[in-house]
């Protein structure tokens, strides 16, 4: 295998300098920036065994990446679940956010850093079938240790900014070696495709895994009895709220009022007796969920201060409007919106207001398939809303519409995981029980 002369720069300098490596990781333990409990994994030495059988590795560093993984891993245990899933990222708040989410049959090691007697005594550990990396993380020694291994890897979800792609240009041998390391590279949209073609990649199709996964997660029973509380009433859940959002968005609707039950899902639960009494100036009728309160006649508002309960609220909801979105009309500040695709997979009608850095892309989407409106404040809701209350078969035409966005969207997992299967030894059969 011949490299680039920057490439053997790079193998030989990372060789000199690992030996620094648990100095600075202990400098960084100090600084709270390494858990002090597992700081070892960092140097490839694992703290759990590898479980027998088949093992998929994804790796991604930081919290919007780890996020990203969720999808496939579900999707991966779901499909095969003889086969575990090892995920990796690179900082401590990724680790944070990410292990509590895992599925079961998924664990969580912190990525080697890439020296390479790191990385081997990684790979010598956990021996995986396929490895993964999502979006643009490029460690040389890492990639070029696994394909010495023989072990097929996919970038996935990839996403190369102009900066970055920049950066390559003048390593072009060491881009194009890299590319030729991974079996499959799958980029988030077109733009992503042509600048990793540029850099020497063969592209298969294109994949954002952060427009992944599935409905978010509910009570049957819960939503069976809260139904029956509501009867007949339209519902319009304002979900995910920050500060000042509350109150402006519950005015702007409380004309609809009392046909229709308000539920208000704030993002951060424990700011509940703040919001109480907010709204109590304008004369709701409200109750917490968090109390032990119930959606009773007479109620009007019902404050859903509750963790994981998202997917109830927004099933039994007639339209949702979503929360951190108002944030620059409101209090001159941005949230950038919350992810629309979890009210458009359960085919809810979608309002938002003007802030969606964070969703740019969803928002343009769904926008355009006729399943989300966006307004600039609050006071344009009601205006746009109310005549989906009086139109049921139009408001439900309006979710089928996202719901079918959403669906397209999240098509193409389907089409990596079909690839990344080839690379599995077959699924075990069911063993059949003899006939007493």
């Amino acid at each position: 295998m011949s490299f680039s002369p920057a490439l053997m720069a790079y193998r030989l300098g990372t060789r000199l300098l690992e030996p620094l490596a648990p100095r600075l990781l202990d400098s960084r333990v100090k600084k709270g920036k390494e858990s002090p409990t597992r700081v070892d994994e960092r140097l490839g030495m694992a703290s759990l065994r590898r479980p027998a059988g088949p093992l998929i590795w994804i790796h991604g560093v930081s919290v919007g990446e780890a996020l990203s993984i969720l999808p496939l891993a579900e999707r991966i245990r779901k499909d095969r679940p003889d086969v575990t899933v090892l995920v990796t990222t690179g900082t401590l708040t990724s680790a944070e956010v990410i292990t509590p989410r895992l599925p079961q049959g998924v664990i969580h090691q912190f990525a080697p850093v890439d020296g390479p007697s790191a990385v081997s005594a990684f790979l010598d550990h956990w021996q995986p079938q396929i490895g993964i990396f999502v979006e643009s993380e490029l460690w040389p020694n890492l990639i070029m240790a696994a394909r010495g291994r023989r072990i097929p890897l996919a970038l996935v979800s990839a996403r190369i900014t102009s900066h970055t792609l920049e950066g390559w240009q003048k390593a072009p041998g060491m881009a194009r070696t890299l590319m030729s390391a991974f079996a499959h590279v799958w980029p988030q949209d077109q733009e992503g495709a042509e600048r990793l073609t540029s850099m020497g990649a063969r592209v298969d199709g294109m994949v954002n895994l952060k427009l992944s996964g599935e409905p978010l997660p509910y009570d049957r029973a819960e939503f069976s009895r809260l139904s029956g509380l509501i009867g007949d009433r339209p519902v319009i859940v304002i979900a995910s709220t920050h500060e000042n959002e509350e109150r402006a968005l519950a005015k702007a609707l409380k004309a609809l009022v009392p046909r229709l039950l308000l539920v208000v899902v704030p993002r951060h639960p424990e700011r509940a007796p703040e919001i109480v009494e907010e709204l109590q100036l304008d004369g709701w009728k409200l109750t917490r969920r968090c109390v032990g309160g119930d959606i009773e006649d007479g109620i009007d508002l019902y404050l859903a201060d509750t963790l994981g309960e998202l997917g109830l609220f927004m099933r039994l909801s007639d339209v949702v409007v979503l929360g951190g979105s108002f944030a620059p009309a409101l209090s001159g500040g941005s949230v950038g919106g919350h992810n629309p695709l979890e009210p458009a997979r359960l085919g809810k009608p979608t309002f938002s207001g003007p802030d969606a850095a964070n969703w740019q892309q969803v928002n343009r989407m769904l926008k355009h398939s006729g399943g989300l409106v966006s307004v600039l404040a609050p006071d344009e809701l009601r205006d746009l809303i109310e005549p989906l209350l009086k139109d049921p078969d139009g408001a439900r035409a309006m979710g089928e519409r996202a719901r079918r966005a959403a669906n397209e969207a999240s098509a193409g997992l389907d089409r990596l995981w079909l690839a990344l299967q080839a690379h599995l030894p077959p699924a075990p059969k069911p063993e059949r029980r003899r006939p007493r």
